[in-house]
């Protein structure tokens, strides 16, 4: 299985729909929450060049958003990405 991480907020709705859209794939992920460290914020920035919440991270790949994540999923994608490690 993948390695999956989520830069995330507390009042992000963009970041429930990507957990849940992951929760759904039944994708184990970790979650950093940006609004509770500045650092991993920083860290987020410089991994991913956005400052918008969720950034995605598959396979330390920069995948982008929920609207992203959406994408790779409906272009039926999304389970192969994450069936790799």
């Amino acid at each position: 299985m993948a390695n999956v991480i989520v830069y995330s907020s507390a009042h992000c709705p963009y970041c429930v729909m990507a957990k849940q859209l992951l929760d759904r794939k039944g994708v184990d992920y970790e979650e950093i929450r940006v609004d509770l460290d500045p650092s991993r914020r920083e860290e987020m920035i410089k991994k991913s060049r956005q400052r918008t919440v969720p950034q995605i991270f598959i396979n330390n790949k920069a995948i982008g958003g929920y609207t992203d994540l959406l994408a790779i999923d409906r272009a039926n994608k999304l389970d192969s990405l994450l069936a790799q490690s």
